[in-house]
C-alpha cells in the first residue's frame, strides 16, 4: 500500500500525485485473473469435450456406412448388366498399373473350364448356401488344437472378398466375409454368382477374368478353352502370381491332371448351373 504525500514534502512546492491504496478485494481480483490466464475455463472445457464427442460420431458413422456399403451393392450387382470390379482392380487403377479386364456372359464360358474352377475351388458350390459350415468348423478346431489349417474359402466367399475386401489371412477379413457370403448366395442366383467370380478373379498380374485369361495364356476367347487348358487355369488360381497356367512347371502339370479326371465326372456337381 502507498500513502499519500503532503505538499510539505515536496521540495518544488507542487501537489504531488494521489493514488489510492490497492484495497484487498482488487488484489484478489487480480491475482484470479492472472491464475485464470494460465489454465482453460470450464466453459472451454466442456466446448472441447462436445468437439472430440462430435469427431467421434462422425467416425462410427463412416465405419458403419463402410460395412453397410458392401450389403447395398449385393441386390445392384444381382442385375445382369452391371459389371463389377474387385479392390484389387481399383488398387491397379489408383496406383496407375492399369489392368486387361474383358466381361464375357456365362453363357460364353466354356464350360469345361466352370467344371475345372469347381473341382478345384469348391465341390459343393451346388450344395451349400455360400459357406461349407462342415469345412468351416473343421478349420476352426484345427485351429483351436493349434494345428495346421487349410483352406475352407467357397467360390461365394473367394467373390466377396475379391469384391469388397483385401487379400490376406485375418480373423476380422473372415468375420466380415461370412455374412456377405451368405447374403451373396441368397440375393444372386448360382449362375450369377459364378459368372462375376469368374469375371473378376485373378489369373496373373493385371489379367482379371476368364476372357482376358484365355486370351493372355492360350490366345483363345473364354468359349473355346479346352479342358486341359481350363484344368491348367483352375489350378492356377490360388497362387495366379506364381503359377503360370500358360507356362506351367511339373507341379501344376500333377495338379491339372487331377482336375481334368474330376472335371470329367463332374456331372451331378453343376448341375445347379445348367439345367
Amino acid at each position: 500500500m502507498q500513502r499519500y504525500e503532503s505538499p510539505e514534502q515536496r521540495e518544488d512546492g507542487h501537489r504531488p500525485l494521489e493514488i489510492a491504496p490497492e484495497t484487498r478485494v482488487e488484489a484478489q481480483l487480480n491475482a484470479r485473473q492472472q491464475l485464470d490466464a494460465t489454465k482453460t475455463g470450464p466453459g472451454e472445457d466442456r466446448g472441447v469435450i462436445r468437439r472430440m464427442r462430435r469427431g467421434w460420431k462422425k467416425a462410427v458413422l463412416v465405419v458403419i456406412a463402410l460395412l453397410a456399403l458392401p450389403y447395398l451393392l449385393i441386390p445392384v450387382y444381382a442385375v445382369g448388366f452391371v459389371h463389377p470390379v474387385s479392390t484389387l482392380m481399383l488398387r491397379d487403377l489408383v496406383t496407375l498399373q492399369g489392368y486387361d479386364r474383358r466381361w464375357v456372359d456365362f453363357d460364353d464360358i466354356a464350360p469345361v473350364l466352370v467344371q475345372s474352377v469347381m473341382m478345384s475351388e469348391d465341390g459343393q458350390f451346388c450344395a451349400h448356401d455360400g459357406v461349407d459350415w462342415n469345412q468351416m468348423r473343421g478349420v476352426v478346431n484345427n485351429a483351436l488344437q493349434g494345428e495346421a489349417t487349410r483352406g475352407a474359402s467357397t467360390i461365394p466367399m473367394q467373390t466377396v472378398k475379391n469384391l469388397y475386401l483385401w487379400n490376406g489371412r485375418s480373423f476380422v477379413r473372415k468375420g466380415l466375409e461370412l455374412p456377405l457370403a451368405v447374403a451373396a448366395d441368397i440375393v444372386w442366383s448360382k449362375r450369377r454368382l459364378m459368372e462375376i467370380y469368374l469375371n473378376i478373379a485373378e489369373w496373373g498380374p493385371g489379367i482379371y477374368g476368364i476372357e482376358a485369361a484365355a486370351q493372355h495364356h492360350f490366345n483363345v476367347p473364354a468359349k473355346r478353352l479346352s479342358r486341359r487348358q481350363a484344368a491348367l487355369l483352375a489350378v492356377s488360381l490360388p497362387n495366379p502370381i506364381d503359377r503360370n497356367a500358360g507356362k506351367p512347371g511339373r507341379g501344376l502339370k500333377r495338379l491339372a491332371n487331377v482336375i481334368e479326371r474330376r472335371a470329367s465326372r463332374s456331372g451331378e456337381y453343376i448341375r445347379c448351373l445348367y439345367d
